[in-house]
């Protein structure tokens, strides 16, 4: 553990100084008799929150007086506000008008962002952005409510993001930045940042059931009534599903989530707990020469003993305070986090007779916080903005390892670490409205990591300290004729997990290890343009750069995430919002990026599972007489799949669509059609090394996928009140 003599120990307890200050704070606003200010401004989840597009709202009855609606979403251009024009917000309501085969795909509302899983349906999805395979969330970082879903450190990857816990019907807005260009934005920020921001008061409550192929079901119910000074947000959500695979996932996912939030004068407050379980039966990548020697289906299971279970329970606390000249935002959380997971990538390569399954074991609390603070005032007559903000995170990991299994029976403990990673990160970020028409953010940040480790491998334990600082620089120049332009430039950071820090001896080989960089910096560069300009379209275009010192990449010996040589990335972004008329939005955004490793890496310069090419569209309607719908299409390019590029992944084009009605103004009824077209393409593809029973013990080198799912239809029907 952390000797109690280390600086960060220091930091761990003014950590505790700041909490108990902030809550006590809270507590005693609260108790005072404190009316709003003149300028306050409540919480936007404290307002009445306009009900999603497709949504009838229950307010809508005669002699009601309805609360003003506040367009947001992408249909809110945010000029004036946004600093790149690689920036955006995403409502409940082009949310909800979207059919998801999978949880993580509320991501790729996201321009340029794709998802698709290599595993089963309770893992963490595979996440693609701006020419990176960010694995499970190696480069992007992800919050909900400013609680990290990113895990550093983590058995199966580093950075690993399960979005399972989410349910979509209490995401209010999903703000996404790319680059690192954000003061606010820590470890994982080189292809961008994700902050989903859930309902504190729901628009009706809501009861939904769900049904479909392959033993799809759901059920849902959620509801905000009033409970003394506040509301009392509660929903409960179930999920099974066996999937389209021989040996079917059986897979069930358990959400519940319990909120209370009040206001106090010019205060607001919110006690949040959440809970997620999920266990889960998985048909991993395959071997391509399997299926074509017939020894199983496209759909069928090299080690049917794959699989996982996973908990992820928290509590938080939020508390605003609207002040004359800002606002402070404490932010206070702990997680209780597991992972059980049982893969086999390489079937019979390692050890010819009991296999090559592993089970990587993950359990860790997670305590943290964020305090920020923000000042408007106005400097020789120019409106200026100024925030600070603390950050503080302690990993408690009593368990992190891999043991190696034979139908997921203990064998023998390869990797078996005790870590604990704390962080504290601090930032400043000064905003000048210079002109009219010109505009300025400077901001920096620093960051200090604690990497301590025990390890069952006595040379890979120890403990080391890194450090690393941020700046940032924003341009902003306009409005004219509603269009902005922006220039960007700044770093960022990814932390790598703390065994790889300390690790001196391989724990597979033995061999000696070079150990890793605890922080690697990423630089970055963006030109960028927004307007508004043509009623009802909103469009941006970025050309952006971005350089890394260190890639990290999948590994599929291990299973895990490697630290491999710097990269060069570039490319472009255009991303289009229209909604002609009330009852239709159109949407279409295309990304290019090229990247490479540069200087001297041997294996090559290509960097496996860079995808060059995302374009998306899709087309959803409204009717007045009570006929809702949309229609989506999704392509991502070829991707090198080694360093050498002797290898490729074929590009992939699938369509899915949604048709519903109003039959009431409380009672909906839908029909969700994935891959309309049944299009036989791969989710995913590796190219390595692995041996079936049978084969020369040295393996063979060939690609590994995992199919993309054939066509299913699901229906839903959704009650409100």
């Amino acid at each position: 553990m952390i000797h109690s003599s280390h600086p960060c120990r220091a930091f761990s307890a003014a950590f505790k100084t700041i909490a108990a200050l902030g809550i006590a704070t809270a507590i005693n606003s609260y108790g005072q008799d404190n009316p709003a200010l003149p300028n306050a401004v409540p919480s936007a989840n404290q307002t009445s929150p306009a009900a999603p597009a497709n949504v009838p709202n229950k307010l809508d009855a005669p002699g009601t007086t309805l609360d003003e609606v506040v367009v947001t979403g992408r249909a809110e251009d945010l000029i004036g506000m946004a600093s790149s024009s690689s920036q955006g917000e995403i409502g409940a309501g082009e949310l909800a008008q979207r059919p998801f085969l999978r949880r993580g795909e509320l991501l790729e509302t996201i321009p340029g962002v794709v998802i698709t899983q290599h595993s089963g349906d309770g893992k963490a999805n595979q996440y693609f952005l701006r020419g990176f395979d960010l694995d499970h969330g190696s480069d992007i970082n992800i919050s909900v409510d400013d609680i990290p879903v990113n895990m550093p450190t983590h058995a199966h990857g580093q950075g690993y993001s399960d979005l399972n816990f989410l349910i979509p019907e209490l995401v209010e807005t999903l703000d996404y930045q790319k680059g690192p260009f954000y003061p606010k934005i820590g470890d994982f920020s080189g292809a961008g940042a994700a902050q989903f921001h859930l309902f504190n008061v729901l628009p009706e409550g809501v009861v939904n059931v769900g049904f479909g192929e392959n033993g799809y079901a759901r059920f849902l119910a959620a509801d905000s009534p009033k409970l003394g000074p506040g509301n009392l947000l509660y929903a409960f959500e179930f999920n099974h599903y066996d999937g389209p695979w021989v040996h079917a996932e059986n897979s069930n996912r358990y959400n519940g989530i319990l909120r209370y939030s009040w206001t106090q004068g010019n205060d607001a407050f919110s006690l949040t707990a959440m809970a997620y379980h999920a266990d889960w039966n998985s048909t991993d990548q395959v071997a391509q020469r399997a299926i074509d020697e017939g020894i199983i289906s496209r759909f069928g299971s090299l080690d049917p003993t794959d699989g996982g279970a996973t908990d992820r329970d928290s509590l938080s606390f939020d508390w605003k305070r609207q002040e004359k000249d800002g606002e402070t935002h404490l932010n206070l959380y702990s997680i209780y986090y597991r992972l059980n997971l049982f893969s086999n990538f390489e079937y019979f390569l390692d050890d010819p007779v009991h296999g090559d399954q592993f089970e990587q074991i993950d359990k860790r609390v997670v305590l943290g916080g964020n305090l920020t603070r923000e000042w408007d005032n106005q400097w020789l007559g120019k409106e200026v903005k100024n925030t600070v903000g603390v950050q503080i995170r302690d990993d408690i990991i009593p368990y992190v390892g891999i043991n190696h299994t034979e139908d997921r029976n203990l064998l023998n403990t390869v990797v078996k670490d005790r870590v604990n990673e704390f962080s504290i990160g601090m930032f400043v970020q000064n905003e000048v409205q210079w002109t009219p028409w010109f505009k300025t953010q400077i901001g920096v940040r620093g960051d200090l990591y604690n990497f301590d480790v025990n390890a069952n491998i006595a040379g890979n334990s120890g403990n080391a300290t890194a450090a690393i600082a941020s700046p940032k620089l924003s341009l902003v120049f306009g409005p004219w004729a509603k269009t902005e332009l922006y220039l960007d430039f700044g770093t960022g950071f990814h932390s790598n997990d703390a065994r790889g820090v300390l690790e001196t001896i391989d724990p597979n080989t033995v061999d000696k290890a070079v150990s890793s960089a605890g922080l690697v910096q990423s630089r970055g560069a963006e030109i960028g343009a927004r307007t508004s300009i043509v009623p009802g379209l909103v469009s941006t275009l970025s050309f952006w750069y971005l350089e890394t010192d260190s890639e990290l990449v999948f590994d599929g010996d291990s299973g895990g995430t490697d630290a491999a040589g710097p990269t060069r990335r570039y490319g472009v972004e255009w991303a289009n919002f229209y909604k002609p008329t009330p009852w239709l939005t159109l949407d279409a955004d295309f990304c290019y990026s090229h990247g490479n490793f540069t200087g001297y890496y041997p294996p090559g310069t290509f960097i496996p599972n860079s995808i060059a090419t995302v374009f998306s569209a899709g087309a959803s309607l409204e009717t007045p007489w009570g006929v809702f719908g949309s229609l989506r299409v999704r392509y991502f390019g070829p991707q090198p799949l080694i360093e050498d590029g002797s290898a490729w992944a074929p590009s992939s084009t699938l369509f899915n669509g949604r048709i519903g009605y109003h039959v009431r103004k409380d009672l909906d009824v839908a029909l969700d059609v994935l891959n309309i077209f049944d299009t036989k393409a791969n989710d995913i593809e590796y190219y390595y090394t692995s041996r079936l029973s049978g084969e020369p013990l040295d393996g063979v080198n060939d690609y590994h996928l995992h199919p993309t799912e054939p066509r299913q239809i699901r229906a839903s029907v959704t009650y409100r009140f």
